[in-house]
């Protein structure tokens, strides 16, 4: 079967839950289900992290999902390409094993940047359990105060990396903030109860997780989003089995959900749109994002190409404009940056979709063009 790139788009806004679908799952109800149906979710930025559920989430607010987080429905840890990300819970110790493992063979290469040892790292790590034991949860500040104290340098980004480390190696995990910071906490206490697949199972349910939630996609796009190496993602795709359906786009071959093949939904509207987060999936996703940003409009969304993604306006599924927020205490000042022509009826809708951001924000909007 080829699909159309239009129809690839709109089967990936289904796939994202970024719209409602007759075979793709529909509109989620809640965090743990988002994010297992996502397999995870970039979350480096929390306000972004935090905005990309609500995206999902119509009538949640920023405090409903906080407090999701609270009951542990999903947890911040580094599964993946060192950054970042929302996971299930149960499933965080397995995706470290699996996929963050990966990461930690550069680790000592940077702790010799940094002038740390192993001995250092791991004599961290036994500050860190001792002090978190029994149900702690410490700041990020905090735990670099217990490292201190036990004479371990944090300066620059030395204590960053232990904990980043610790994180790595299963020990820690990011709990929602304690204010304004960061906190951490024993992942085995966090979550008494993790999920232990085998590794052939657990590379199945990363695939079909990856496909089922952002498909039409390719192999690539996979190993690059899991880190996983080439041989490991053609097993996943292999043990997901029947539950993927492999079609093409252009003569490339994709593979996606295949109960959201059996009633695909059609392709975007001119009036369909998004406001997103600068780390939502619905780009960070991909390797290849040539179907959803035109070339010429990938410098205003990755200035200086640094990794910072600009929150995005997607209007059929392509990104047509940049957004900046700031908070007020009653208000969202929204300032848009239009990256194509967008008049009239076209701004009307666009700020029609700011209307969902501000009342997860629970502020009034107020938007501004140029």
């Amino acid at each position: 079967m080829e699909l159309t790139p239009r129809q690839v788009l709109g089967l990936r806004m289904s796939s994202l839950l970024l719209r409602a679908s007759p075979g793709g799952g529909g509109r989620a109800t809640g965090v743990s289900e988002v994010v297992t149906w996502l397999g995870a979710m970039q979350a480096q930025d929390l306000a972004s992290g935090l905005w990309s559920f609500g995206a999902r989430l119509p009538g949640h607010t920023a405090a409903d999902v906080t407090a999701a987080l609270e009951r542990r429905e999903a947890l911040r840890t580094w599964p993946m390409r060192g950054t970042i990300h929302f996971v299930p819970s149960r499933d965080a110790h397995w995706m470290l094993e699996l996929m963050g493992v990966r990461v930690l063979n550069g680790a000592a290469r940077r702790r010799e940047q940094l002038g740390l040892s192993e001995q250092t790292a791991v004599e961290a790590m036994e500050v860190l359990g001792a002090a978190l034991a029994g149900g702690g949860r410490l700041s990020r500040s905090e735990c670099l105060a217990a490292l201190a104290g036990k004479g371990i340098d944090t300066s620059g980004q030395r204590g960053y990396h232990l904990l980043w480390y610790a994180s790595q190696r299963g020990l820690l995990c990011i709990a929602p903030n304690l204010g304004n910071e960061q906190s951490f906490v024993l992942l085995d206490e966090w979550v008494p109860d993790p999920h232990r697949p085998e590794r052939d199972e657990a590379l199945g349910t990363i695939a079909l997780r990856y496909f089922r939630g952002r498909g039409p996609t390719t192999r690539h796009d996979f190993a690059g989003w899991t880190g996983l190496t080439a041989a490991d993602a053609k097993r996943g795709i292999a043990v997901a089995g029947d539950a993927l359906a492999r079609v093409t786009v252009n003569g490339v071959e994709v593979y996606l959900d295949a109960a959201l093949l059996d009633t695909a939904p059609p392709p975007p509207g001119n009036d369909e749109v998004l406001v997103l987060p600068g780390f939502d999936e619905y780009l960070l996703g991909y390797k290849d994002r040539s179907l959803m940003v035109a070339d010429e409009h990938k410098a205003a969304i990755i200035p200086g190409n640094n990794g910072i993604f600009q929150s995005t306006v997607v209007r059929a599924g392509r990104v047509v404009a940049t957004w900046k927020r700031t908070l007020a205490t009653s208000r969202a000042r929204i300032a848009v940056q239009p990256l194509v022509p967008l008049h009239g009826r076209d701004r009307a809708e666009v700020e029609r979709a700011f209307e969902q951001y501000a009342r997860f924000v629970e502020r009034t909007p107020e938007v501004r063009w140029p």
